[in-house]
């Protein structure tokens, strides 16, 4: 359980954070800008969340859960001190990268295939959608990064990468189905 009684403590007024764990590292470390990037994106699923109704809410609310999960995973390093940790670190599962999958392969159904790539719009959800897909990216690179130099679980990367596409197959369905899809026309301003 987490109780916040007191929300500024002074301890990163030198540019300093802590970690997981208890360690302090900078603030603009690889792990520190790879959970942080999670968090900014869940802020922009909160905003998507304004325009999103029934199942596409539901899924963003159990999305915005998931990237509290990932951040704290990524907050947490040494993965080998986990079992002898007071309280089991959270990880990231499979089985969070499984339900992306199935939802995926649910909205996909319905769509057509695309015969373009298509530019971010159409509607509001579809480009706040959008805008979460790129945040992902970003995110899954960091993530990437930050595994480049120390140890993290794979699930969390996997999970952003899924992420992203879920992102992308729910803007189309945002934008009725594919059908108001934005069309990149190659060139179309020569």
């Amino acid at each position: 359980m987490v109780v916040l009684n007191k929300i500024y403590t002074r301890t990163g007024d030198s540019g300093a954070t802590a970690l997981g764990n208890g360690a302090r590292v900078a603030k603009h470390s690889a792990r520190v800008e790879a959970y942080g990037t999670s968090d900014e994106l869940n802020c922009f699923v909160g905003v998507a969340r304004l325009e999103a109704t029934g199942e596409t809410d539901d899924a963003l609310s159990r999305i915005q859960n998931d990237l509290f999960d990932l951040g704290a995973d990524l907050c947490r390093p040494d993965m080998e001190a986990d079992k002898d940790a007071e309280y089991p670190p959270l990880r990231m599962t499979a089985e969070q990268v499984d339900r992306l999958e199935a939802e995926i392969d649910i909205m996909n159904a319905e769509l057509d295939p695309l015969r373009s790539f298509i530019l971010p719009g159409g509607t509001t959800l579809a480009a706040q959608l959008h805008v979460c897909r790129t945040v992902a990216r970003r995110a899954e690179r960091l993530a990437v990064l930050l595994s480049e130099q120390e140890t993290i679980n794979p699930v969390a990367v996997k999970y952003l990468n899924r992420l992203s596409d879920w992102f992308f197959v729910a803007a189309r369905m945002a934008n009725n189905g594919g059908k108001d899809d934005v069309l990149w026309v190659p060139g179309a301003n020569r």
